[in-house]
């Protein structure tokens, strides 16, 4: 009997050891599930994925959100735009990425099956501009010239210009699958294959680095990496290329005017390039994602976005004409 007593002693003490053990478990784990569900959109810490094309306007955007709401961590991948994609769609942990396109009809599809509603935020209006070495006489390039240069068709600088002393055109783009090349084939180029004078680099600073150094390369780049003359970086890049002026497609109707990618041409729709930039959200709550989507396209960051030399998606640009 004794021995009985003390077998379903030792048995109850275990099973409350184990009862303890086990409600730890589950508490720890409610813990930090609360910790992951109950950021808050000034508060918290998630992973956002951005085209390497906007990296200098949203990294002015991570500062600021930064010093405001000290409780906020950020963290930013910044990936060429055909990686971007793929990663948004089967990443669960990143809730938002900033894009130079909204989703296509298959990736839409993709996260209705997944019961996931994304919601689309437009926060600027980018244009594409194109630099070119310091040594090259063209800056001024007619929409036909630039349509025929990035066709291939218009293989030489002597095409344009018969006294110019360069010869082959080649054109160059911060890296494989960027969101400016995908643009460019949309717009220029029929059928799958890349015309032969397109070369990738592997950054948007090396590609203008490269064109400083190369007399034939015309650069492409997004207009934020050359805009914000507050850093030293940009101005420093400005001192090794030119920025190419670009006219409008020909109507017939008017004498040709050729505009750099500025926001008044941008605004005036005088530059012919140009793209919407978006914040492409699958965060189903009011988390920290939706807050710093919020804060990108408020007061505030349609500020930095004029800042950056794009076109802010809310904030009236004031134009003056001087005579």
């Amino acid at each position: 009997r004794w021995l009985k007593s003390t077998q379903d002693l030792m048995s109850n003490r275990l099973k409350f050891i184990l009862f303890i053990l086990l409600s730890a478990i589950v508490s720890a784990c409610s813990e930090s599930t609360d910790k992951k569900e109950k950021d808050s959109p000034v508060a918290g810490d998630i992973l956002i994925l951005c085209d390497e094309s906007y990296q200098p306007l949203i990294q002015a955007q991570v500062e600021t959100f930064h010093a405001l709401y000290q409780y906020a961590n950020i963290r930013v991948r910044y990936l060429p735009e055909a990686e971007l994609f793929r990663e948004f769609a089967t990443n669960d942990s990143v809730r938002i990425a900033v894009t130079a396109r909204s989703l296509n009809q298959q990736e839409e599809e993709h996260f209705v099956g997944m019961k996931i509603i994304p919601r689309e935020t437009k926060i600027a209006i980018d244009a594409i501009a194109f630099v070119l070495n310091k040594a090259n006489p063209d800056t001024l390039l007619t929409y036909e010239q630039l349509s025929g240069i990035l066709r291939g068709d218009i293989k030489t600088w002597k095409s344009i210009n018969s006294k110019s002393s360069i010869d082959s055109i080649q054109v160059v783009f911060d890296r494989n699958g960027s969101s400016t090349a995908r643009f460019l084939k949309e717009h220029f180029v029929q059928g799958d294959n890349l015309p032969g004078n397109w070369y990738a680099i592997e950054s948007n600073a090396e590609m203008i680095n490269f064109v400083s150094t190369s007399t034939k390369s015309i650069g492409v780049v997004a207009v934020n990496w050359i805009s914000d003359k507050d850093d030293p970086e940009v101005n420093e890049f400005l001192t090794k290329v030119n920025v190419a002026e670009i006219s409008s497609p020909d109507t017939g109707q008017t004498a040709k005017e050729y505009f750099k990618p500025y926001q008044a041409y941008i605004a005036l729709k005088k530059y012919p390039l140009t793209r919407d930039a978006m914040i492409i959200s699958r965060e189903g709550r009011n988390g920290l994602g939706t807050g710093f989507a919020s804060f990108v396209a408020g007061d505030q960051g349609q500020r930095l976005v004029r800042l950056m030399g794009m076109l802010p998606a809310t904030m009236p640009v004031r134009i003056v004409k001087i005579n």
